[in-house]
């Protein structure tokens, strides 16, 4: 199965500029936040989901973007999907990741990291549910889950906000260089190992944007955009695994592989108004 719809990353729009040397986009003005983050290592594969469960964390301006959607559109790993599923044209589109990185910082200030600590994030695709409602520049996504081990900082991002929640979270390399993700919350306990093989992809002249919202239930009212370059992509060894299970709602989707090991770029982001037009 080709990759869906985009590129698996934190970064899942990666935009191909040649042999150039990789540029970060510009922001547009009035942020009212500086998050920056570098030299990541991340695990990341997509999981469709079942988003009966999951309608009540959607701001009444989004929507899920569902695999019949996308086959209607002719991408071609959703036609495909249909044809082995179904009864899922109507389920949503996610990624998810585990990375640790050597700078996280919003407004200057760090979590601080446990051995082998990480965070976590579970993302899905969203649309405006008015076809010409403009977000903005950015790929839309709704964090669902954006999990960090450090409850004090979890508190600080919320009152800078940024969406997150407590969780235990690690990543760590193995002798002979297989990574190791674990992630395990209330309802949910994820494991993922990747042994990184083949080409580069990616990488110099890489970058993109994102905009992420917040569940319509965190109280939060801005939303954040992201702008990142240099991302480095190698596929996952086929004996690697991923395996999700307990009553979350990641544990009833459907992954899709082949996951990736990502790392080598930079991003910066920051937080916005909900009551300023998106495209400013």
């Amino acid at each position: 199965m080709s990759s869906p719809f985009l590129p698996p990353t934190l970064a899942l729009a990666l935009l191909a500029a040649g042999n150039a040397a990789a540029q970060i986009p510009s922001l547009p003005g009035g942020a009212q936040s500086h998050w920056v983050v570098a030299d990541p290592q991340e695990l990341v594969v997509y999981l469709t989901f079942n988003p009966a469960n999951l309608q009540d964390r959607l701001p009444g301006s989004l929507r899920f973007l569902t695999v019949k959607g996308l086959a209607t559109r002719g991408v071609p790993w959703a036609a495909d999907y249909l044809t082995k599923q179904p009864n899922h044209g109507a389920w949503g589109i996610s990624f998810l990741e585990i990375v640790r990185m050597g700078t996280f910082s919003i407004d200057g200030r760090s979590p601080s990291w446990p051995r082998n600590g990480a965070a976590a994030l579970w993302f899905a695709r969203v649309e405006p549910s008015d076809p010409s409602a403009d977000l903005g520049p950015g790929t839309p996504f709704l964090a669902l889950e954006f999990w960090l081990p450090d409850r004090a900082y979890v508190s600080y991002m919320r009152q800078r906000g940024y969406y997150a929640t407590y969780g235990d979270v690690s990543l760590s390399q193995a002798p002979g260089g297989r990574w190791l993700g674990s992630v395990k919350v209330k309802g949910l306990t994820l494991k993922a190992d990747c042994l990184p093989q083949g080409p580069l992809t990616g990488g110099a002249g890489s970058a993109g944007m994102q905009t992420f919202f917040a569940p319509r239930a965190s109280g939060l009212q801005k939303f954040v955009r992201v702008a990142f370059a240099g991302h480095q992509v190698q596929a996952c060894s086929e004996d690697s695994t991923w395996t999700l299970r307990g009553t979350h709602p990641a544990a009833g989707g459907t992954l899709l592989p082949p996951a990736n090991f990502e790392f080598g770029y930079r991003l910066v982001g920051g937080t916005y108004d909900l009551s300023l037009p998106r495209g400013k």
